[in-house]
């Protein structure tokens, strides 16, 4: 699931290239990270999921652990929303020799670290923290935090601190993957504890939807007006009161990977259609 799926291969001989081997794996999306900041925190949330699961099979592999040498975007590739790993060249499973803890000293732009010399010789999960803290300063460290639901920055940046500091390797991932389900009832108690309750009040129209008064605003997912996804009508309310141009909101039916409904904010509420799959909530003004 971390890998790229290879579907077949095949050897071919050649005059100009003997012994040629042809692969035929599944079509993935190159990485850009510019793009991806700016797609909705939701999708960064499930790559950054996909990357700590990658992160768990690296670590305990049926080779051993199993270090990326050149853990860098271009190694990685979009696939359905998940991220894969597509270059296994400089994957290696040897972890450093040593004789003293000196001799393992990992050196990074920003921080580096020294880790224990194993009584068999070996530096202590070298592998397993190269790529946690690759991953966290390639990844987690812009993808995470980034536009997050505001209910859940804290935590996240707890994540963040944490990934990074080797110290609590052991725990981060699966900090990251047990706090920060995609299922919205296992985050229901903590998100709806954080959510602000707002003071403006909002009139409830069932089976309405607002065709037209649309703006935008980032992220969104649709690029000519304001949809984004929000854990319940409470978040909405607290979204639209964010937005001074915001006087209307509408609920669909519709709902993110994680279970987050899509909500639709707007302009103005003059024009009001019916539509049975929808709920529409009208700012009250004075």
């Amino acid at each position: 699931l971390c890998c790229f799926q290879l579907y077949g291969y095949c050897y071919q001989d050649s005059n100009d290239i003997p012994d040629t081997l042809t692969t035929i794996t599944e079509l993935g999306s190159p990485l850009e990270m510019i793009q991806l900041l700016q797609t909705s925190w939701e999708d960064r949330f499930r790559i950054c999921l996909s990357l700590v699961r990658l992160l768990h099979y690296l670590a305990h592999s049926p080779l051993g652990s199993v270090t990326l040498l050149d853990f860098r975007p271009r190694q990685f590739v979009i696939v359905d929303g998940e991220l894969k790993v597509t270059d296994l060249d400089d994957a290696s499973v040897e972890e450093s020799s040593c004789t003293s803890n000196s001799d393992c000293f990992m050196e990074f732009p920003a921080r580096n670290f020294t880790l224990p010399c194993s009584v068999e010789g070996r530096c202590q999960s070298m592998n397993e923290k190269r790529n946690l803290y690759n991953a966290y300063r390639f990844f987690f460290t812009y993808l995470l935090p980034h536009s997050a639901p505001s209910s859940l920055r804290p935590l996240l940046d707890k994540i963040v601190n944490a990934t990074g500091n080797h110290n609590k390797h052991m725990i981060c991932t699966e900090y990251l993957a047990l706090e920060l389900s995609p299922s919205p009832s296992a985050n229901s108690e903590f998100t709806q504890k954080c959510v602000k309750s707002a003071n403006t009040q909002y009139r409830r129209v069932p089976e309405a939807f607002i065709p037209d008064e649309n703006y935008r605003c980032w992220p969104s997912y649709h690029h000519k007006g304001c949809l984004l996804s929000v854990f319940d009508v409470n978040e909405a309310i607290e979204i639209c009161d964010s937005y001074s141009q915001c006087k209307a909101f509408v609920l669909t039916n519709q709902t993110t990977w994680t279970g987050r409904q899509l909500v639709f904010f707007k302009t103005a509420s003059n024009h009001i259609v019916p539509d049975p799959d929808k709920i529409t909530y009208v700012k009250v003004t004075d």
